[in-house]
């Protein structure tokens, strides 16, 4: 029987990482209240929100400076910078050499955007694998950030959220964390898009839950766990993406997953769903606080659709090398609470008739 597993040349693994999420919050509440007289439920009790001066490449450079710190090594030793986003700030010019440059990994490095809605940071992990595992380089750099979009009044806008996730990919020698296996499953499906000249994405209502999300993650999760031989219980922790609160949990049942095992990951309550950022963030947040030996399977998801599937193992380099950046959770916890006059002015959603 074929195997499905994307199998690099040499063993691969996480050299550094790092996470950023701006520290404004709009809460739920307040979209309620603008919108239904704080009628119904809400998915999420609050969003990260960029500030005036922020995108998604200053989000990107902040979570990709964390993750060198992390790292300990030379800028000028990365050969790939790949950024994944659907909100690139500019429709034609790279986000990925805005961040080279801020890092000081030009000129010898490659550069590129990635797009697959929400998974377009894994997506660039998938690369970054395969870039490194093949010896073409020892050090490339995947990034997942998003300052997501939603129409005003939509029900995207009560998680449509800001932050990314960035990763170094080099030598499984001296990682922090040994990706073990990965594979990707994809399918057409029209559950969610914003064609070209549209401001705001429109989502395919029946098409996002059952064929789009819990396919493709269960699909993806179960196609892994066959493959290496793994159960959910071999797993210490699991983080799936996060577009609200009911979905990661449902999945995470679906497949045999604790809460316990998913509960440090799930930070869409806190900060929103970060798009191509989602699930990368919460495995930032994992890896802030797991131990050596324990295993990590994360699942992304992006509409269109598809999901990419990582078995990750923690090694003894974490204890030294975590605490030399801030920590997931200390972005969480310095916020700064919004109304919605305010959020509407920060996402420019305030329009000259």
């Amino acid at each position: 029987m074929p195997t499905h597993l994307l199998t690099p040349t040499r063993s691969v693994g996480i050299t550094g990482y790092g996470a950023y999420v701006p520290r404004y919050r709009l809460p739920a509440a307040e979209v309620a209240r603008m919108w239904t007289g704080g009628r119904g439920g809400l998915p999420v009790r609050e969003k990260a929100v960029p500030g005036l001066d922020e995108d998604t490449a200053t989000i990107a450079i902040e979570a990709a400076r964390n993750a060198l710190a992390r790292a300990g090594i030379d800028p000028q030793a990365l050969r790939a910078i790949w950024v994944g986003s659907e909100s690139h700030p500019y429709a034609v010019k790279p986000t990925s050499t805005i961040v080279a440059e801020a890092l000081g990994a030009v000129p010898y490095v490659q550069a590129g955007d990635w797009e697959f809605a929400c998974k377009a940071g894994t997506e660039a992990m998938q690369a970054a694998i395969g870039f490194v595992g093949s010896s073409m380089a020892d050090y490339a750099m995947c990034i997942g950030a998003d300052t997501a979009q939603g129409r005003p009044g939509d029900a995207l806008e009560y998680t449509a959220a800001a932050g990314g996730a960035a990763f170094i990919i080099g030598p499984a020698e001296g990682a922090l964390a040994v990706i073990q296996g990965s594979l990707s499953y994809v399918t057409d499906t029209p559950d969610f898009w914003r064609r070209a000249g549209a401001e705001y994405p429109s989502h395919g209502q029946r098409f996002t839950g059952e064929p789009a999300y819990f396919h493709h993650i269960t699909s993806a999760a179960k196609a892994l766990m066959a493959e290496m031989g793994t159960k959910p219980e071999d797993y210490r922790y699991a983080v799936f993406h996060q577009p609200n609160l009911k979905f990661p949990q449902r999945v995470a049942k679906m497949l045999g997953f604790t809460p316990e095992q998913y509960q440090t990951g799930l930070l869409v309550g806190e900060i929103g769903n970060t798009y191509s950022g989602s699930a990368m963030v919460g495995l930032t947040a994992i890896l802030d606080e797991a131990q050596p030996g324990d295993r990590i399977l994360m699942v992304s998801f992006g509409s269109g659709a598809g999901s990419d599937a990582f078995d990750i193992r923690v090694t003894d380099a974490i204890l030294s090398r975590r605490d030399n950046a801030p920590r997931t959770r200390d972005y969480i916890a310095r916020r700064v609470e919004v109304d919605y006059g305010m959020y509407a002015r920060l996402r420019g959603k305030l329009k000259n008739a």
